[in-house]
């Protein structure tokens, strides 16, 4: 089963929350249906319960369209009203926390040059709209990155609410990260200790 870094989340206690968007596209696991990935995330992850949102971030949209509504607005409106209805693994319900989706922000010519193009995925365009998130945050001991991305009212709310949510954490805003998807993709899938010394927040290593 092919899965992708950030495409799942747990949270330690028996739930995992996924998307369809994501493990059912055809590029990633053809061959298995929801069931039987559900399965699997079940054995692996020792979960007893897998919550599934339809999408994830939307991202495709070229400046030159027109559009009535922001896409992004309709995905995240229906995955609130998935979450505002079910329960975790325990029977709780869901506590949901809202951070202002940013932009929309779209990639330039110079951030487009340094992608290698693959014909298997989406391509990345100048004009193609970004995937940017405040929720793409990194956790470490004591410490939080959550990125910025020039909109001083949203930047200082998004550390505003995190700083809430754990208040036995310094939350520290750094510049936008779209390499391999964010922050949290980044410091994910490479080495802590060095991302950490690229953003200046060694003490949190």
């Amino acid at each position: 089963m092919i899965l992708e870094g950030g495409s799942i989340h747990v949270d330690g206690e028996g739930t995992c929350l996924t998307t369809e968007e994501c493990l059912l596209n055809k590029n990633r696991n053809p061959n298995m249906t929801k069931e039987q990935i559900e399965d699997q995330l079940k054995a692996y992850l020792g979960v007893q319960k897998v919550i599934w949102l339809p999408y994830g971030l939307y991202l495709g949209v070229q400046k030159v369209m027109m559009i009535l509504m922001d896409p992004q607005f309709i995905r995240s409106m229906e995955a609130e009203s998935i979450l505002s209805n079910t329960s975790d693994a325990n029977g709780r319900r869901l506590e949901i926390i809202k951070l202002h989706v940013p932009g929309p922000l779209y990639m330039t010519d110079e951030e487009a040059a340094g992608v290698v193009q693959d014909c298997n995925a989406k391509p990345r365009l100048p004009g193609t709209r970004l995937a940017a998130s405040y929720v793409n945050f990194y956790i470490s001991t004591g410490g939080i990155i959550t990125p910025q991305f020039g909109d001083q009212k949203w930047d200082d709310e998004a550390v505003r609410v995190l700083s809430q949510v754990f208040p036995n954490h310094e939350v520290e805003g750094k510049g936008k990260l779209f390499w391999q998807g964010g922050i949290y993709i980044a410091l994910l899938s490479n080495s802590r200790l060095l991302y950490l010394k690229l953003l200046n927040l060694v003490d949190y290593a």
